[in-house]
């Protein structure tokens, strides 16, 4: 199997935070990092959010590599393009881009290996009053995410066992996995049609008020966390300012 694995780790230290105080904290930290182009702010942050990776239940480093590969395989490719199709950009920019990709990636992870999607679409309704025709429909498709890791498999195998592959030449590798990127996005718009056609069948088009059986609430952990994540962009910034480094995005 591939991984880009999805779904909750069970009880895990940070599954007790409630989702939306997780996606407050993503939001911080979001504008935080996209307030400054310099590698003092990402550094701090990312080493904060990795101090985290234990208590969302990444302990192993197979269980953060099947969850972290594509974020840095991204985050590397992004550097390294800065680097080389600018002028003027020393290899510094181009590790202050790639730390900053990861930066506003990996809170994402934590939250998709911690938090059970069923509460985060309780919460959403709940706290933020998100319409449940959104969140639920947003759960439904976090729950399709592993049958979309597992299609691309069989897809690949399929093509492996017909003889089909790049080897090692780059440009047919991309342009194979191009086709079974399609070929995956065609699944999933005719799956999501239908799917769509049973939520409206099951009412969540009617408009009728709804209630939350599970509930959701909020607890002072969850305004700690919060601080915390403040405190920790707040000490990145400080540091950055300090040591010269900070470079602002517009203006200074």
């Amino acid at each position: 199997m591939t991984s880009l694995a999805v779904g909750p780790a069970p009880d895990v230290a940070l599954a007790r935070i409630n989702p939306v105080t997780q996606l407050a904290a993503i939001l911080v930290v979001t504008v935080v990092l996209l307030s400054s182009l310099d590698l003092v702010t990402p550094s701090i942050v990312v080493a904060a959010e990795l101090c985290l990776l234990p208590a969302a239940g990444l302990t192993s480093p197979r269980a953060v590599w099947s969850r972290t590969w594509p974020l840095l395989t991204s985050a590397a490719s992004v550097g390294v393009v800065n680097v080389l199709l600018s002028d003027d950009a020393p290899p510094l920019a181009g590790a202050a881009l790639a730390l900053r990709v990861v930066g506003l990636a990996l809170p994402g992870v934590l939250l998709v290996a911690s938090t059970d999607p069923v509460l985060l679409a309780d919460a959403l309704t709940v706290h933020w009053r998100v319409p449940p025709r959104f969140a639920y429909g947003a759960l439904a498709a976090l729950r399709l995410v592993p049958l979309l890791v597992v299609e691309f498999e069989s897809v690949r195998l399929a093509r492996r066992t017909r003889g089909v592959e790049g080897g090692s030449n780059p440009v047919a590798q991309a342009r194979l996995f191009a086709g079974t990127g399609f070929a995956l996005l065609v699944g999933a718009v005719r799956r999501g049609s239908r799917l769509a056609t049973a939520m409206d069948a099951r009412g969540f088009d009617s408009g009728v008020p709804r209630t939350n059986a599970r509930g959701s609430s909020l607890h002072a952990r969850d305004a700690v966390f919060l601080a915390g994540t403040v405190l920790v962009c707040g000490v990145a910034v400080t540091a950055s300012i300090s040591t010269g480094a900070w470079q602002p995005l517009f203006g200074g």
